[in-house]
């Protein structure tokens, strides 16, 4: 399978990110993870500020850009190190990688084979629904390698 050269490592990232669902687990507090943790552990804004070697209405910023969605992520990494946390930073796939290569593939292969099918019914030699997900299948196996699936997503 053309495809499926990329499978083991697609597999072993799979199960590493399939620990990190579901989503609402990382909903960040209201005002952010950095007021949350400050005011947790009883830091004021100074007080972080000093640890971190700049201005209480520098920290105020930060928290403002984090809350926002803004912040960098170096500027974060400062701020967990300020707090003795670190950060924890991961793209994780709303389904499995599996799923998303398989199914792009099909995606495809429906797409090649739709041009095909139609002149087929056209003369009265139409696919079965089986037939038809067996050549999807057949089509999958034969023509796509992994880095053709997305050149035109």
């Amino acid at each position: 399978m053309n495809i499926g050269k990329k499978a083991v490592p697609r597999h072993r990232l799979d199960r590493r990110l399939s620990s990190l669902k579901p989503k609402s687990h990382y909903h960040p507090p209201p005002k952010g993870w950095i007021r949350a943790l400050r005011d947790a552990l009883g830091m004021s804004g100074a007080q972080l500020g000093r640890r971190m070697g700049v201005k209480a209405q520098s920290v105020a910023d930060i928290e403002k850009s984090e809350a926002s969605g803004t912040i960098q992520l170096k500027t974060l990494r400062r701020v967990a190190e300020a707090l003795d946390c670190f950060v924890v930073y991961a793209l994780i796939p709303k389904s499995s990688l599996e799923d998303m290569v398989q199914g792009r593939a099909r995606e495809i292969a429906g797409k090649e084979l739709t041009r095909i099918a139609h002149s087929m019914d056209l003369e009265a030699q139409g696919l079965s629904q089986k037939e038809r997900e067996e050549q999807i299948e057949a089509y999958v196996q034969d023509h796509l390698r992994a880095r053709d699936l997305w050149e035109d997503a």
